[in-house]
């Protein structure tokens, strides 16, 4: 059988392996003799040769028995990883400072207490130096084991130095903790419903975000803890459309490696990550200028050879760098230059296949028929559009899969494909209604629609009019105006009463603002 997809763990590990370090695997198991013909080898080289996993023809090759074949995969697995371990390129400060422990202990339990007390000093040093504190309290920690055992005449002062260490540290960890928590679990709400939706909803994230907030003093903090801070923060500001402190806050988280760019080598995943936000924070804010220095300073360190190298983090720069080159055509409504992005994205979301979740890909499909319905070119809006729709695994981001279904509404219409525009708004308004989803914008939206086909032509633009008119008020409002962040209907309804382009009212309302 062919496993679906090729989602073999094994299988998806050894396809991720570079060239040189396929080459260090087999310089590796081919130390000892006894393993230049080992089955687990073999099974490597007939995988690495193989385009797809299909164990048929692995136990049809001889190589295993069907039985053996649980046992050996395990066995490469390991040996893989082992081997990647060894492997210059993934070690780091981490991995040293793990090391160093490691060696400690072995150490330790030879009764060589000297020897592994002063292993542990300088480990402990490096881990404070590179803000790994839960390394610094396991240091500690076996520290305090051994002195209690190696008797010095500075037992006294030795051993309240190293309680006052390990509770400092501690302390910082549970802050570290706390915030961490609180930031994963504001993440996990913007990513399942999206913005707060109404009173209610925002004042249970201010009351839960109140509660969660450790107590600390700010000066106290080191750089993992400030992260932390920052990125609560950030989450909180999203979740209530606050812009401003969205920017303030990523400029911080962005300004900690500025400070700091020795850590960019350590955390380069939270520096990626901190400069998707500031970018999306001030894309929200809609400063053109701002947000291509930004690119343009978030591209240049990214390019630079002493930019840490990985799958994980080639990955992420690929999103960002992508997501935010489309987006600075949405500023000011340049759609048909946007265009030209998508043939070179949609070919690498093919290269980055196993590494780029569904969500994600789907904003990409959001945001490839958003250009297109800009453009003018609503057929190929569609096409982009019931790739979202269609997928019934996606179960993440709410506000997205509801914005995706009211454009689809807009674009049958635009594309005068009305024989589907019934099919289409029943099954949306069920959508909807099953969401708990349905704000004002959207219930104008389906009303005006399922009503168009009783406006006679001439009553058109005035019919455009009046659902403006009902729809402004809410540009502004706390919570309606999300809508907004993800279509532009009222530069959409205004075009069709001027009778010009979206691009164009997009454009004319940037030049206006900015000049």
């Amino acid at each position: 059988m062919i496993t679906k997809d090729q989602k073999d763990n094994l299988f998806l590990l050894l396809k991720s392996l570079t060239k040189s370090e396929k080459r260090q695997f087999k310089l590796y198991v081919g130390r000892l003799d006894v393993n230049s013909d080992s089955i687990f080898l073999n099974l490597f080289n007939f995988l690495d040769k193989s385009k797809v996993y299909d164990e048929v023809a692995i136990v049809k090759s001889g190589i295993v028995k069907k039985q053996q074949l649980a046992n050996v995969k395990a066995h490469l697995y390991k040996q893989i990883l082992i081997s990647l371990k060894l492997n210059p390129s993934h070690q780091n400060i981490r991995s040293q400072i793990r090391e160093q422990l490691d060696f400690a202990s072995i150490l330790y339990h030879k009764g060589l207490y000297k020897q592994s007390l002063k292993i542990l000093d300088k480990a402990k040093e490096l881990a404070i130096q590179n803000e790994e504190k839960n390394l610094a309290f396991e240091i500690v920690e076996l520290e305090k084991i051994i002195e209690s055992q190696y008797i010095t005449r500075s037992i006294a002062t030795r051993a309240d130095e190293l309680s006052i260490q390990a509770k400092d540290l501690s302390q910082l960890n549970v802050i570290a903790s706390k915030l961490s928590n609180l930031s994963l679990q504001l993440y996990s709400i913007i990513l399942k419903s999206g913005y707060v939706k109404n009173l209610d909803e925002s004042e249970q994230v201010q009351a839960y975000f109140k509660k969660s907030l450790p107590k600390f003093e700010f000066s106290s903090l080191g750089f993992r803890e400030k992260l932390w801070l920052f990125k609560a923060h950030l989450w909180y500001s999203f979740l209530l459309q606050d812009f401003l402190n969205c920017y303030r806050y990523a400029s911080k988280w962005v300004d900690l490696f500025s400070n700091q760019p020795n850590m960019i080598g350590l955390n380069p995943v939270f520096f990626l990550k901190g400069n998707n936000y500031l970018l999306e924070a001030i894309f929200f804010l809609q400063n053109k200028p701002k947000f291509q220095e930004a690119l343009k300073q978030f591209e240049n360190v990214v390019s630079q050879p002493s930019f840490p190298k990985n799958e994980n983090v080639e990955s992420l720069v690929f999103l960002y760098l992508n997501f935010h080159h489309i987006n600075q055509h949405f500023i000011d409504g340049s759609f048909e230059e946007g265009l030209v992005l998508i043939p070179k994205i949609e070919s690498n979301l093919k290269k980055f296949n196993n590494r780029i979740d569904e969500h994600h890909k789907m904003i990409f499909y959001y945001k490839f028929a958003s250009l297109h319905f800009g453009a003018g070119d609503n057929k190929k809006c569609i096409f982009y559009l019931d790739k979202i729709i269609s997928n019934k695994t996606l179960a993440m981001r709410e506000d997205l899969l509801c914005f995706a279904r009211v454009l689809n509404l807009v674009a049958h219409y635009e594309a005068g494909l009305d024989y589907h525009l019934d099919s289409l708004l029943r099954s949306t308004y069920k959508f909807l209604i099953k969401m708990n989803d349905l704000h004002e914008v959207q219930k104008e939206m389906i009303k005006f629609i399922r009503g168009l086909q009783d406006i006679y032509p001439t009553d058109l633009k005035n019919a455009f009019k009046n659902l403006l008119e009902k729809l402004k008020p809410f540009e502004k409002h706390p919570y309606e105006r999300r809508a907004f962040l993800y279509l532009d209907i009222i530069s959409w309804l205004e075009s069709k009463i001027d009778n010009v382009p979206v691009a164009q009212v997009i454009n004319d309302k940037y030049l206006l603002k900015n000049n």
